[in-house]
């Protein structure tokens, strides 16, 4: 039985590595979704390098998010973001979980369309909040109803969140579920919104 359960696990993940071709998987949605706690073991399961873009933004700063947020403000921001993101995807195949503003910016939603398959993670707001709110490290829910400013988020971007390649529910189940609903949803070319625990 173990036997024909690891030969399914390793087709599932040859046939999303086969689907994705020289493709970067990149993957975007609202903060607390699981861009990065489920993109690196995507990349781990399709032998890809992985990055996260907040990260990579950071390093080639040498600064916070909070504190570029603080510094220079939203569009400056999301002017350096669009430049990194489109340096990282000239270099892929890569895995890359974004920033949840990232996609909505439409320079931006171009490049990672042009040669990617985006990967929407989409979550309701009690788990989202769930998420976020136990850290204060988000810029954007410095105000004085965090939960309402996420919800906003959530109306004005889920729209736009929805013209990803794929949509994958993210919810409260273990990373292992998460990731082969991804790799499915990758290898069958389909969205994976209506699966439940």
């Amino acid at each position: 039985m173990s036997e024909q359960v690891l030969t399914l696990a390793e087709s599932l993940k040859d046939r999303a590595r086969a689907a994705l071709g020289q493709r970067n998987l990149v993957f975007v949605g609202l903060m607390g979704a699981g861009k990065s706690s489920i993109g690196r073991p995507v990349a781990q399961q399709l032998g890809l390098p992985f990055v996260d873009t907040d990260i990579e933004i950071e390093r080639v700063s040498r600064m916070t998010i909070a504190e570029l947020f603080a510094a220079y403000g939203e569009v400056e921001f999301r002017a350096l973001e669009t430049r990194v993101i489109k340096r990282l995807l000239k270099g892929g195949p890569r895995v890359v979980s974004t920033g949840g503003g990232a996609f909505i910016n439409e320079s931006t939603r171009l490049h990672v369309k042009r040669g990617s398959l985006s990967v929407w993670l989409k979550a309701d707001l009690d788990v989202l909040w769930d998420r976020v709110n136990k850290r204060d490290t988000r810029p954007l829910l410095k105000t004085e109803n965090p939960k309402q400013t996420l919800e906003n988020l959530m109306n004005a971007r889920y729209p736009i969140y929805a013209e990803a390649d794929l949509t994958v529910l993210s919810r409260d189940v273990s990373k292992d579920i998460m990731v082969k609903e991804v790799l499915a949803a990758i290898a069958e070319g389909k969205t994976a919104e209506s699966k439940m625990p």
